[in-house]
């Protein structure tokens, strides 16, 4: 296996895809001549030309509103949103109809669209660009929401994603662009609904995805040096999400941590503890505890935006206390 990136993973991914199926094809802003924003289309304008790879106008409402059209019509589209937080000026046509059409047209009519967007924060890029919005999405019933952590998760999890029948908001964080990782060279898929267990253990759980994943493995290494025992779970898809392996692991573990970059309150991680609360309560040894984002916008001074966020000596400081 090769030792790529996660912005070359993912550019691979969008590359066979699109030699696989003639239907499919990207649009988005600054997709073809420049690349994308963070170089993840990089090269196929070159290859596939601009039917299939298709620079849009600045207007988020009109590229999901096109892509849910194709898809319709039966294409594959991939639409490509610069930020997620631009995603919030087309959520009527994700919440309304993307989501609903399937449903509201008695199943006679498919939306086979990719959403993918990049989300995050930590390169202080201020309140309105640093958000994570995975749980405006998990909230509503049509979306699947997927959030790949490793290279290898990226491209096996975009493939699987491109072949569904479902829209999916498929969302990237920033600061994984870099990373690299072994990345199988031949067509392989990641199922949707499946979690990773990362790193076993006995004594708490680590329930976490996307970059978020990462802390949590940092924080299981610092652990082990006292003794304790950590297990990391990387959920990779929050709809469909994974609940029997996050069961399993805090019916053996007694304690269970959420990390994610989401705030707080409402955030996808208040889902997974009232699950693990309603179905899991009689094994537990003390109360869920979530490590997330503060109630805040996220602030653009770099040593205040690393206060705001979820860290490793956070969820460090959370498992002493449990234990």
């Amino acid at each position: 296996m090769a030792q790529i990136t996660y912005r070359e993973a993912l550019n691979q991914a969008l590359r066979e895809e699109l030699e696989r199926d003639e239907r499919v094809f990207i649009m988005g802003e600054e997709v073809g001549y420049f690349g994308g924003a963070f170089k993840v289309t990089d090269g196929l304008l070159a290859v596939f030309g601009e039917k299939r790879v298709r620079d849009t106008p600045i207007s988020e409402l009109t590229i999901v509103g096109a892509g849910i059209g194709a898809a319709m019509g039966g294409l594959k589209p991939i639409v490509e949103l610069m930020t997620v937080n631009f995603a919030l000026l087309a959520m009527d046509q994700i919440v309304n109809n993307a989501a609903k059409i399937h449903y509201m047209f008695g199943g006679h009519a498919k939306v086979p669209m990719l959403i993918r967007a990049p989300q995050g924060a930590g390169h202080q890029l201020g309140a309105q660009h640093s958000q994570s919005l995975e749980a405006y999405f998990l909230h509503c019933p049509g979306v699947r929401v997927v959030l790949p952590a490793t290279p290898a998760d990226a491209k096996g999890l975009l493939k699987s994603c491109v072949r569904q029948d479902d829209p999916v908001v498929f969302l990237e964080h920033e600061s994984l662009y870099g990373v690299k990782g072994e990345v199988p060279d031949d067509d392989y898929l990641v199922p949707l609904g499946k979690a990773n267990v990362m790193r076993g253990g006995k004594d708490v759980t680590l329930i976490s995805y996307s970059k978020c994943v990462y802390d949590s493995m940092a924080a299981a290494d610092a652990l082990e040096n006292q003794g304790i025992d950590t297990e990391v779970i990387d959920l990779r898809s929050l709809n469909p999400l994974d609940v029997a392996t996050v069961l399993e692991s805090v019916r053996k573990t007694g304690k269970a941590i959420v990390v994610y970059e989401g705030w707080r309150t409402g955030g996808a991680g208040a889902e997974i503890v009232a699950q693990i609360q309603e179905a899991a309560f009689d094994h537990l040894d003390a109360p869920v505890e979530r490590v997330a984002t503060l109630d805040t916008p996220i602030p653009y001074n770099a040593r205040l935006e690393r206060a705001a966020l979820p860290s490793p000596a956070q969820i460090i400081e959370v498992a002493e206390r449990m234990l």
